[in-house]
């Protein structure tokens, strides 16, 4: 029957698997369905159809129809929606999130801060997958067919700390479509941060490869050789300057982990009170007391990195409307953001001369 041969394999925040095959020379002509059920793992006869259907799977760089014969020396692209590794079994817990939006094929959810996405080394359960689980079985939906077990639709998902919009896939089509967007970089995203420092630019793009900490692998990290990482795009625009912080938005071109995080850290402006980056020190400002005083407080009302999945924008996978939402910033963000507003305002004569003994961190 020939060999295949695997040369790229993407996977990210995004979860989708890129994969390309090349036929061998010799390879005898049969359905395309029977020969990626017989080469890739757990993928059926209907999940390949749905690709096709879905134009997620394509022949020497075009779409095929259902029917189609492999052939000798083909190079056969596939995009395939991909879940989480996670060797625990999935139980169905009643865990609750908020539901922005929900028909038969998709439902959105605004997730808070502190839920973690899905389980996995230190959350073993009480995880968004798990509530999702028990919604599922309380409504009769069909689970869908993932990597390893029956589980939620997951095309991709946001930090615990992070709060915000997520997008979730009810049936095999539907995750398929939505990969497939989330590949070809048509779903519209964008979200809210407050930085450390003044930002000079009132926009920009930050482009560098992103991949696994060289020393701390529970990092990522910014590689400039082009050989390392993956690469990762990050458009911002300033929304308020804040002297010592700065409030901007930031859309994705592409969704590594922890992208956000780690390409405004490359330029100088971590998250406010992300821990994980260092943001949970005073990187600007002055040297007084009250003034640390300050930022105790806001980072004891906002213990965690100040990150908002603010709107998502994509195609209906059936309708093929456009479905645009957005969700304001949780309680949390906006008093932080009310406390800087009133530091500046009572402060502005005072901030010039302040300036002039600032932190060096």
């Amino acid at each position: 029957m020939g060999a295949i041969k695997y040369v790229d394999l993407e996977q990210s925040d995004e979860l989708y698997e890129h994969q390309r095959i090349i036929c061998d020379p010799k390879q005898t002509p049969i359905r395309i369905d029977k020969f990626l059920m017989d080469r890739l793992e757990k993928v059926s006869r209907n999940r390949v159809q749905n690709a096709i259907k879905a134009a997620c799977i394509l022949v020497n760089d075009k779409p095929i129809k259902s029917n189609y014969k492999v052939r000798p020396k083909d190079e056969i692209t596939l995009v395939l929606p991909s879940n989480p590794e996670d060797e625990s079994e999935l139980m169905p817990e009643n865990v609750p999130f908020d539901i922005v939006y929900e028909d038969d094929d998709v439902m959105v959810i605004n997730k808070p801060p502190g839920l973690v996405v899905h389980p996995g080394v230190g959350n073993p359960s009480g995880t968004l997958v798990n509530g999702l689980l028990y919604y599922f079985q309380q409504k009769h939906l069909p689970l869908l067919k993932g990597n390893k077990e029956d589980r939620p639709g997951l095309v991709h998902r946001i930090d615990k700390d992070t709060s915000g919009l997520l997008l979730i896939a009810k049936n095999e089509y539907a995750m398929t479509h939505l990969a497939k967007q989330f590949f070809d970089h048509s779903i519209d995203r964008e979200y809210v941060a407050l930085v450390w420092g003044d930002v000079k630019e009132d926009k920009g793009t930050i482009t560098g490869n992103i991949g696994r900490h060289e020393r701390d692998r529970m990092l990522m990290a910014v590689f400039p050789e082009a050989d390392l990482g993956k690469h990762a795009v990050t458009h911002y625009e300033i929304i308020e300057k804040l002297y010592y912080v700065t409030l901007i938005k930031c859309k994705l071109e592409t969704g590594r982990t922890h992208q956000i995080r780690v390409h405004l850290k490359h330029i100088g402006h971590t998250l406010f009170n992300d821990e994980k980056y260092d943001g949970n020190r005073i990187l600007k400002g002055t040297i007084f007391a009250k003034y640390k005083q300050f930022v105790d407080n806001c980072f004891n009302i906002m213990p965690r990195q100040a990150l908002h999945a603010r709107s998502l924008g994509f195609i209906h996978p059936v309708t093929e409307e456009y479905k645009y939402f957005e969700m304001p910033l949780p309680d949390d963000f906006q008093q932080v953001l009310t406390k800087w507003r009133g530091y500046v305002a009572s402060r502005k004569e005072l901030l010039e001369d302040e300036a002039t003994a600032v932190w060096d961190d």
